[in-house]
């Protein structure tokens, strides 16, 4: 049986967790402290999601935070090291919020999509207020 079909079997289909923080300042340890942070934060508040079941992690950054790669530092965390991570830039919009990383965690789960739990740390917090 396809991995497809046996997720639909099981009742699992892939979702996107969303997910940002602020980092007090672009250096290499601010940077992966606050990576790991966010991203443990989103696996507990989604019923402490098994590292099994994320499919891919996309981060990006605020072009003010070039010290170091976000996806380092959260390949330190037990079981990180298979999954597939990328960083990117985010784009640069005039007034937009800085020293911040932004996060999608695609996972294999059984939630609907009014379960899943977004998490915005920081001065991220107002970013999204109508998802958390």
């Amino acid at each position: 049986m396809a991995t497809g079909q046996y997720l639909l079997k099981m009742g699992k289909v892939m979702r996107g967790i969303r997910g940002a923080i602020t980092v007090d300042e672009n250096t290499t340890q601010a940077i992966g402290v606050a990576a790991q942070k966010l991203v443990e934060a989103m696996l507990t508040a989604n019923n402490n999601l098994a590292i099994e079941d994320i499919v891919s992690v996309l981060f990006t950054v605020t072009s003010d935070l070039n010290s170091a790669f976000p996806a380092t530092a959260v390949r330190e965390i037990a079981g990180f090291s298979q999954v597939p991570m990328m960083c990117a830039l985010e784009i640069d919009v005039p007034g937009s919020l800085r020293r911040c990383i932004r996060v999608l965690m695609l996972v294999n789960t059984c939630m609907g999509p009014s379960e899943i739990k977004h998490v915005y740390l920081g001065d991220a917090a107002r970013l999204r207020p109508d998802l958390i």
